[in-house]
């Protein structure tokens, strides 16, 4: 009995091989790859330059932060200053200990604030100025439910408050619902003027001391400073616009290594080439061999 034998294919040439490789990688010349890698060349730079962008925006965050702390602790340092110099008040002037003096007015509640983890309200008293207007001043804080009773009156006679100086308040913060004729939900000039008889500065000033029998109230930081949500969205968005560029880059090699696979089986003759793309890649091999020969 004959014993079989088996020949081994020829290998392909340098020619051979370096043609099998230019049809593979022949489909990166038509306009559906052309538009894919025009594409993926200005995602990348965009996805990365918005990423460093929402991370320069949380680290600026982080600045202020540590700036408002500094401030915080170099204002109740530093001598109070007369009201009218700090006004209008911003971040600069947020927190900063301010005098005023004059006359106290009507007293109102504000309901709803919490304090060392408990609820109660805050006492505040418009002090009336030699100047017309009148200044929101919180004496202090008393826990439980608001009360008008509850709440210590205020000097009689011409006061002087020192306090750290605060921006109004947006009038829908605070309690919702229906409150009562002495009560106001925020600490805003836009809710006490409808309230008092009188013009109201767009600023209030928390005492440092709090009158007898109420805590004090803390100076709060400015609005758009610190960790708020908005600086952990900024890092959040931080993430996914680097995850956008990773996904292009992955998504890019993934659809090139599919059509290598594919353009290599239809060298092969394992897969069926669709008419448009064989007549292509016939005038491809057909110019490469003719340009081999005349070399």
């Amino acid at each position: 009995m004959r014993t079989p034998t088996f020949r081994r294919a020829p290998r392909a040439g340098p020619r051979g091989r370096h043609r099998t490789v230019e049809g593979v990688y022949r489909f990166l010349l038509t306009p559906r790859w052309w538009g894919i890698n025009v594409f993926v060349l200005l995602a990348i730079p965009f996805c990365v330059f918005m990423g460093s962008w929402q991370l320069s925006r949380f680290e600026s965050r982080l600045h202020e932060q540590q700036a408002v702390r500094e401030q915080a602790t170099a204002d109740r340092k530093e001598a109070a200053r007369p009201l009218r110099e700090l006004l209008p008040v911003d971040k600069n002037t947020s927190g900063r200990r301010a005098t005023a003096t004059g006359r106290y007015g009507k007293q109102l509640l504000v309901p709803d604030r919490e304090l060392d983890g408990k609820r109660g309200f805050y006492v505040l008293t418009m002090l009336r100025t030699d100047e017309g207007k009148a200044l929101p001043v919180v004496r202090g804080w008393l826990p439980g439910d608001a009360d008008t009773a509850k709440a210590p009156a205020a000097p009689a006679g011409d006061v002087t408050v020192t306090g750290a100086l605060q921006a109004s308040e947006n009038p829908g913060a605070g309690a919702s619902g229906g409150l009562a004729p002495d009560q106001t939900a925020a600490i805003s000039s836009a809710s006490l003027v409808n309230l008092v008889p009188y013009r109201v500065y767009d600023a209030w000033v928390t005492l440092d001391k709090a009158d007898s029998g109420m805590k004090a109230v803390p100076a709060t930081a400015p609005q758009g400073t610190g960790l708020d949500l908005k600086a952990f969205q900024n890092l959040g968005y931080t993430g996914e616009w680097f995850v956008f560029a990773g996904f292009t880059v992955f998504m890019w090699f993934r659809l090139l290594r599919r059509e290598v696979e594919y353009a290599r089986d239809a060298e092969l003759g394992l897969v069926a080439q669709a008419p448009a793309e064989a007549a292509r890649n016939e005038k491809a091999a057909a110019a490469s061999e003719s340009g081999a020969a005349a070399s």
